[in-house]
């Protein structure tokens, strides 16, 4: 009948456009995967690119601090991530900048992350700067980056001057009658098992006359 060979074929055009439709969302998954995975092997190599930019820089900034205080950095083998513990008697502290890229691998972004512990004062804890994968501006991120790490240096030499982590650091020297953190003693004496801490050679020689003995004393020690 007619009518039948009619319905039959509008059922034939119906199931022949959903088979195409299935055909390209086939296409279009497999264009769309290799396009992702020309631009994750370009991630990769902004990544290697971008080592030679923060790597040295990190570098310097653990060799500065090396002779403050200890610290223990930590690169992984992606080259994606830095990690800096630095061990201060005042507050557990952590640097760490991050490489990454958005879902859609488009993008590359750091991240700065700053982590202090206990939070007695106000820092930034995190920025971040972001390109296009195909525009990355490796003159633009090293100023970036050594804008936060000399903003990082400040936050944490700015702990030695905050009356809040300081306040089980303080010690007063007995001659001079001055209250002062422990790391800034020019010099030290032990004397019946305690560590009295002075501003200057002048008021340890000072304290040695008035008390008359020969305790042993230490040079710029930080107690």
């Amino acid at each position: 009948m007619a009518e039948l060979d009619g319905l039959q074929a509008r059922i034939d055009a119906e199931l022949a456009a959903s088979e195409q439709q299935v055909k390209q969302l086939q296409t279009q998954a497999v264009q769309t995967h290799e396009g992702r995975q020309d631009r994750l092997n370009l991630f990769e190599k902004r990544c290697v690119e971008l080592s030679d930019i923060w790597r040295p820089r990190l570098e310097v900034l653990a060799e500065k601090f090396s002779g403050r205080v200890k610290v223990s950095p930590h690169i992984t083998k992606g080259l994606r991530q830095a990690t800096f513990d630095f061990q201060s008697t005042l507050a557990s502290v952590q640097l760490q900048f991050t490489v990454s890229t958005d879902t859609d691998v488009r993008k590359i972004a750091i991240d700065y992350n700053l982590e202090i512990l206990p939070i007695l004062m106000k820092f930034e804890p995190h920025a971040q700067i972001e390109f296009p994968l195909d525009a990355v501006d490796a003159e633009a991120i090293g100023k970036w980056i050594d804008d936060h790490i000399v903003d990082f240096v400040r936050t944490y030499l700015s702990m030695s001057q905050n009356k809040y982590y300081l306040k089980d650091h303080m010690v007063v020297d007995p001659i001079a009658g001055i209250e002062f953190p422990k790391f800034a003693a020019a010099t030290t004496l032990e004397q019946r098992g305690k560590t009295v801490y002075f501003i200057s050679e002048k008021t340890r020689s000072e304290f040695e006359k008035q008390a008359g003995t020969g305790a042993s004393g230490t040079k710029g020690t930080d107690k």
